[in-house]
Formats: structure tokens, sequence, C-alpha cells
């Protein structure tokens, strides 16, 4: 350790909030040069080295080929996708001397349906998959948690390319089960969940969710079936309203009651009862480059929109909540909206699913201090669209057995898409079918974050004095640590048991500082190695070297003369664990 690059710290710096960036930073793993953007120091490089392995290894065994592709791509690219319009600020973008358009990539769909449409012509070059590890940058604006949510980062990227969507069934599944075998090497307990596919298009997704506290994501699970689905898609069983006569519109005055609650309160009834508008105003690219549109959501009084399906039912790339002047300029009143007398040809309405099967519910009448009873979706307005856009909570019944749903928080560590045929149609990368027939080459996509699912490992992997590495992705199995830099026996001892774990294929960090041995435990807790060798005079002169797992309290005194063998089955031991 007296000549490893950077110095264990004390104190973690203010602005570490939480365990993982903590204790990487005190532990000298990582470093930060800017919001979101950390130097790995060898520490966590051997780390990562070792994740990265055992990706290779499973990405390997389900037949994939390791390529390098560039960090900065053409814009044309981007452009010849949609996603250059369809993607804000966090897509970095620059012209080089020549005042070309280039990006750094934050993803590498684009760069591989070009290298397809270049390399492939036939269906008997597919299936294919294809993977890297690569640097990525996303100017992301809210960078936190250390490297939880940070701009540069390293992905492991792989694509599937195949003939037809039974091949894409394939590999999706084969990445489905080898995902869960990388983070159950990597000793992170994971749950996969439906997600949204966002940015990436294509017909279906799922994110690797590891379950903690510090999450960004709400997962909806169902203990009893099994469902599991981020907030963002997930679905539940909706009440079903019992019929009755439909009754006349009526105005009743209602001051000072604009929200929900005051509403319930004021008029008696449960919120189930009443309609709930939400004004927001919808980016459609597919209309033309920052295209808007108003987009008028109700729902149930009793319920929440949820912003990622109101998106994704109306296509827009992003939403935004309406301005006063906007509602005002539809004919509607902010605090009192509805769809009765809004100008209609203003704006795109949505209705939830519910809202369309519930009758006389109460809603705005679109008039300060006033409501209108006995509103009825049919009778009294239209949708355009009438689909689900609630948001799933914990309570709720769960769409596959009615069972109640729990809400847990995660963070996302890895992700797998069916892209299908967006991107290829996109770029033109086609393949003739055995029959001379051109079609677009069917894709997938499915990334790892690295450096995230370090951070998640320590995250889960520690105690109050540091991290406790699992042995699978530890930066070192051993540390020793050296007693008396003024004991010849000791130092010499040292030395040569750390020459002999080397050769016998013992991956070990001897501290030989001239530290007190408070320093040095200290440290070797904080750092965190699966195994403990203490080599003193005190030790020696009692026929071995202390031996401690980090993960527990047991030490023990291991003869030297067997001290190999010992440490051999020591480290089995944790293997096994």
């Amino acid at each position: 350790m007296s000549q490893l690059f950077g110095q264990t710290w004390r104190e973690a710096p203010a602005e570490a909030e939480i365990a993982s960036h903590q204790l990487m930073v005190r532990a000298a793993l990582i470093r930060p040069l800017a919001a979101g953007i950390f130097a790995y120091l060898p520490l966590a490089r051997r780390a990562l080295n070792k994740i990265e392995a055992i990706i290779r290894q499973e990405i390997d065994a389900i037949g994939g080929q390791e390529m390098t592709m560039p960090v900065v791509q053409p814009a044309e690219l981007w452009q010849q996708s949609g996603r250059w319009d369809r993607i804000g600020p966090e897509l970095a973008r620059f012209k080089d001397r020549g005042g070309r358009d280039l990006v750094l990539a934050m993803t590498h769909e684009e760069v591989v349906a070009d290298l397809v449409r270049r390399e492939v012509r036939s269906y008997r070059q597919l299936p294919r998959l294809i993977y890297h590890l690569q640097t990525k940058f996303r100017d992301e604006p809210r960078a936190r948690g250390g490297l939880i949510r940070v701009r540069e980062f390293t992905m492991k990227d792989s694509y599937s390319l195949d003939a037809d969507a039974d091949g894409l069934d394939r590999q999706y599944q084969a990445h489905y089960h080898a995902y869960f075998e990388i983070f159950r090497r990597c000793g992170l307990p994971v749950v996969a969940v439906q997600s949204d596919v966002g940015m990436m298009g294509g017909q279906s997704a799922h994110e690797y969710m590891y379950l903690t506290p510090i999450g960004e994501d709400t997962l909806l699970l169902c203990d009893a079936c099994g469902y599991a689905a981020n907030r963002q898609v997930a679905t539940v069983r909706k009440p079903q309203p019992q019929p009755e006569p439909l009754l006349p519109l009526t105005q009743v005055a209602t001051p000072d009651t604009t929200t929900i609650a005051a509403l319930a309160d004021l008029l008696q009834v449960p919120a189930s009862r009443t309609a709930k508008a939400y004004f927001t105003v919808a980016t459609l690219d597919r209309a033309g480059p920052g295209v808007e549109r108003f987009v008028f959501a109700v729902v149930r009084g009793d319920m929440d929109v949820n912003e990622t399906k109101l998106a994704n039912v109306v296509g827009a790339t992003n939403l935004r909540l309406a301005t006063e002047a906007e509602i005002l300029a539809i004919g509607a009143q902010p605090g009192y909206g509805s769809p009765i007398g809004a100008r209609r040809d203003a704006y795109t309405l949505v209705v939830d699913d519910l809202v369309a099967q519930s009758p006389n519910l109460v809603a705005g009448a679109n008039r300060v201090g006033w409501h209108l009873l006995h509103t009825n979706h049919g009778r009294d307005y239209q949708a355009d669209v009438v689909a689900d856009i609630v948001a799933a909570a914990a309570g709720d019944a769960c769409a596959t057995c009615a069972a109640t749903l729990r809400s847990v928080r995660g963070v996302e560590v890895g992700n797998i898409f069916k892209l299908g045929t967006h991107f290829s149609e996109a770029l033109g990368a086609m393949f003739l079918d055995a029959t001379g027939r051109e079609k677009p080459v069917v894709m997938g996509s499915y990334g790892i974050g690295v450096g995230r699912l370090l951070a998640c490992v320590v995250e889960e992997h520690h105690d109050r004095a540091g991290i406790v590495w699992p042995l699978a992705v530890a930066p070192y199995q051993v540390h020793l640590v050296v007693l008396g830099r003024k004991a010849p026996a000791a130092v010499a001892a040292a030395e040569q048991l750390y020459r002999d774990l080397w050769a016998a294929g013992i991956e070990v960090l001897m501290d030989d500082r001239d530290e007190s041995p408070g320093v040095k435990f200290n440290d070797a807790d904080l750092i965190g190695l699966p195994l403990r060798l203490t080599v003193g005079d005190r030790s020696l002169k009692a026929g071995g070297i202390e031996l401690k797992p980090r993960r527990g309290d047991e030490t023990r005194l291991a003869p030297l003369a067997d001290i190999i063998a010992t440490v051999r089955a020591a480290l089995a031991d944790l293997q096994e664990g």
C-alpha cells in the first residue's frame, strides 16, 4: 500500500449522501472531477475489471461477439433515426473543425444499424449478437449519488440481429436469463420488472432493479403472483362501477374548492365519484420538430395521471404542465376544469378507461366557484382516446391476480429492449430472405451500467466500518497487514508470504506502510477485502499468522507452514458462501 495510488480518507465529502458514494471516496476507489464525472482509481479499476470479465463470460456464453464502437458519432445517423430532434440537451452535440455535426454517444443503436447495412446482405448472416463495453456520455441535469447517476459512464451494450420476431424472442430470453446470472455472480440481488421503452422505442422492455431505499424508480410488486413493473407502466385491476341511470347535468356552487379533497368534503361524496382534470402540453416531434399540442386528460378523482402512459398514448416525446394562460385559451378554468364547455378543437382529449365506465361523476364547470353534477362520458363529452392513463400505487389490486400490490424503490442496473425494425428501417439495414425478398433486420438492445453496478454492490455489501466485498468482484482477495515495520522477522515473513501468495495465484494487497496498527486495521475494514492476514512478532511467536474474514468477527491463528492451503480453503468457503 505504500506504493498504491490514492489515499484513504477518514471523512467523506459533504456532498456524498449515500453509503456507496461515501465509502468509495473514503476507500480511495473514486475521485470526482466534475459533476457526474469521476476518475476510477486502481482499486476501483480492479473491481471493474472483474465485473467486466463476468459480463464478457456470460454474454460470450449466449453467442456474443465483442467489438468496439466509437464514442463520437456523426449526427446524420441520429437524424436518420429521428432521435436528433426527439432527444433534448442530454445528447451532447458539437461540431468538428469542418463544421460537421457530431454527438457524444449515449447509446449505439444508430451505429449498429449503420454497420448492419454495410455488412449484412443475406438471411444466412443472421442471427448475430454483437456487444461492447464502452464509455458513454449523457448530459444528465441532476447527477447524484456518486456512481448511481452520472454523466460519463461505461456500459455493456449488446445488440441482437435477427431475421424475424421469433429470433428476437429467443435472443431476448437468452439475455433475460444471462442477466440474472451476471448479477448473481457479482453478489447483487435484483428483480426484473416490466418497463417503458422510453427513447429506445420498440415493442417491450424489462429493467433489472436493485431494491434499495436510495432508488429513484418506484416499482409495484405482487407477492402472490410475481407481477413486477416500473410504476411508469404498471397496471392495476380497477374497480368495476355499478351501473346506474344517467342523471341530468346540474350546476352546483362550489366556492373555494380547487382541489378534489375540498370538493369531496363540500359535497359529501367520495373522491371516486369525481373527475379530475389534468392540463398538459405535449411535444409531438412526429408532426415536426418541436410541434406542441395541448393534451387534456381526465382521471377519476381518487387516482392520479401517469405521465409516461399519457405521453405514450398521444405519441409525445415530452410533456409539460400547461400554464394558466394556455388553460384559459382553450376555454377551461384552472381548478374548475372539465371538457364540458371547453373549445373542443383546441386540444386532444384523453380519458381514462375507468372514467369512461363511471356514471354521474362530479366535474368542473369551467367557471370559478362552480362544478357540474352527473357528468357522463359519451353523453356530455367524447374523448379522442380512451386508455389506461392512471398511476398504480401501493394497495391497488394486481391486474393479474387481484392481490394487493406493494411499492418499493429501486436502482436500475440493467435493461433489455425489443427494438424491432425501427432503427433498421430508418437507416436501411436490410437483408434478403430465402425467397429473395428484402426485409429489415429485427434488432434488440441490452445494456448494463458497469459503474452503477459497482456502486450498487458497495451499497448492498457494507457495514459501519466500510465495504465488505463479495469475493468475485473484490479488487484483491487478501489484505496482508504487516505490524511493526521495525520488526525484521515480521517484515521478512510478510514479504515472503506476499510473494508466495501471488505465486499461488492468490491476489493480495500488502499494507507495508509505517502506520499504527489501528490505522492499518481501520483501513483494512474500510477497503473491505474478503480476507485479512496479519503478520507481527506476536503472531509469529505464537506459531503462525492471524486470519480474519472481513465478514464476521472470528479471528484465528493459522500455522505459517500451512498458510497457503489455509488461505485457499478460507477463500473457497467465502466463494461457496
